[in-house]
């Protein structure tokens, strides 16, 4: 894992600009790595995502406790939530990628991992060759956010890799009308 790169502070505090502080809903943001095309980190996460490596999902996350814990428990979360699939999709991967990791990452911190709190009720086409304007159309009204035990409570959402945030952005902002005090977003990668 040598080659995998380290996003730099630097980095993060230039995509939540871009990708959180206009919208409002995530508090702050973190990632461990940085995602690069055709390198071994893409490797990794696509056997994560496609090959039914789920395990790699809670090292990521272990990998992620370990490069961020020190921003991460600043936040003083009570939940971390991955972002939802589909049931469809759900169905037909067998898991959900960012579970695992929220799990390695929820484990690593001590901290509940519920999956239960935020549902994907409309089904969406993958995001991957979508612009910035077209995700954030594609995820228009695509969550829902469940129960009482969310109320006044910081979250943390987790996914695998936060390209535009478009994802993040939706999950958080159905957890603040839900009545969340703050949502907080981590990923695994950052789009470089």
């Amino acid at each position: 894992m040598k080659e995998i790169k380290v996003a730099k502070i630097e980095l993060l505090k230039s995509e939540y600009e871009r990708n959180f502080k206009i919208k409002g809903y995530i508090s702050d943001f973190t990632s461990a790595f940085i995602f690069e095309e055709d390198k071994e980190l893409q490797s990794i996460i696509h056997a994560l995502k496609y090959e039914k490596k789920f395990l790699i999902g809670k090292y990521l996350g272990r990998l992620l406790a370990e490069v961020r814990s020190d921003i991460i428990s600043e936040w003083k979360i009570d939940y971390i939530i991955p972002v939802p699939l589909h049931r469809l999709k759900l169905s037909e991967r067998g898991y959900n990628q960012s579970y695992y990791i929220a799990k390695g990452l929820g484990r690593e911190l001590s901290v509940p991992v519920k999956s239960i709190f935020v549902k994907r009720i409309k089904y969406t086409q993958s995001q991957t060759m979508l612009s910035r304007i077209e995700r954030q159309a594609n995820l228009s009204d695509a969550f829902k956010a469940y129960g009482k035990k969310i109320k006044s409570k910081k979250i943390l959402i987790v996914d695998d890799v936060i390209t535009t945030g478009a994802t993040t952005n939706e999950c958080a902002k159905v957890l603040l009308e839900a009545g969340a005090a703050k949502v907080f977003a981590a990923s695994a990668a950052v789009a470089g």
